[in-house]
């Protein structure tokens, strides 16, 4: 399980992903079917998303609505913006 914040051209959502990278061709396909052709992504600690989010982490993942190799997890841009520090993304992937 991979997290990451992805931000895109309407602000940042935090998504987990059980591919390997955020530009892995698949993920890049399922972003474009939601209508994100364009994006800049970063890795974040999945156990700091589970700390951050505690029950509604739990939650997402047991969603079984979702499909297992993509959850969005905030897609409150704000609160995804501010929920992290700078620090705590690791190096931008640029897609589209």
């Amino acid at each position: 399980m991979k997290a990451g914040v992805i931000f895109t051209g309407t602000g940042p959502i935090l998504v987990l992903s059980s591919f390997d990278s955020f530009t892995d061709p698949r993920l890049v396909q399922k972003m474009a079917q939601k209508g994100l052709d364009k994006f800049i992504a970063c890795d974040v600690d999945v156990a700091l998303c589970q700390k951050k989010y505690g029950q509604k982490f739990d939650a997402v993942l047991k969603d079984v609505k979702q499909e297992n190799d993509l959850r969005v997890l905030d897609y409150n841009g704000h609160n995804v913006f501010y929920n992290f520090a700078f620090a705590e993304l690791g190096p931008p992937q640029y897609v589209g």
